[in-house]
């Protein structure tokens, strides 16, 4: 099996999912890759819940290395792919060679991993339909329009699909996560 990790995130991507993602997968021995739109300096940002605020609010966060450009990613590869939420979501989902990367790790019977916003990116590939997800709340509305359930707990493993809502979910989405891949190290 590969022991890559395919990460997909860009600007506006959610730092504290990117970050704890690489070292969660190097501490298991996998070597986790980051593809964007291009191989550069990705703006993170930081999403937080305050009191009083009826939603999460965003701010700057860490600069991220993306390690390669999605037209060079070999889907043979990589033993699974993490969609990272965050804002990145909202322009990759439109991304025709990010969707059919995701497509064929679907149709090879790969892992998909997906948190937060990044359900967008894995709806856009029609990988919706008839599954049991969760993502963050606030995503709910465009997970059912596309024909999925959504289920209010942490993480939801729906065959080969994990899911999980938001970088609060890390400790029950990565125990799932790796009750399935097995750790290298």
């Amino acid at each position: 099996m590969p022991d890559k990790i395919l990460i997909v995130t860009d600007d506006a991507g959610e730092s504290f999912e990117t970050l704890y993602a690489q070292h969660r997968f190097r501490e298991a021995g996998y070597t986790p890759e980051i593809a964007a739109t291009v191989k550069k300096r990705l703006n993170g940002v930081i999403h937080d819940f305050y009191p009083g605020w009826n939603t999460y609010i965003e701010k700057p966060g860490y600069l991220i290395e993306s390690d390669l450009a999605f037209e060079d990613v070999n889907v043979d590869d990589y033993e699974a792919i993490l969609l990272i939420g965050g804002r990145a979501p909202e322009f990759l989902r439109h991304n025709k060679t990010l969707i059919e990367i995701v497509q064929a790790f679907h149709e090879k019977g790969k892992w998909i991993l997906s948190i937060c916003h990044g359900i967008q990116i894995l709806l856009a590939a029609g990988l919706g339909e008839g599954l049991h997800l969760t993502c963050y709340e606030n995503v709910r509305f465009e997970m059912e329009s596309c024909g999925g359930t959504w289920i209010n707990e942490e993480c939801v493993r729906d065959g080969k699909i994990i899911t999980g809502q938001t970088w609060g979910s890390h400790a029950d989405f990565y125990r799932e996560v790796f009750k399935h891949l097995p750790q290298k190290a």
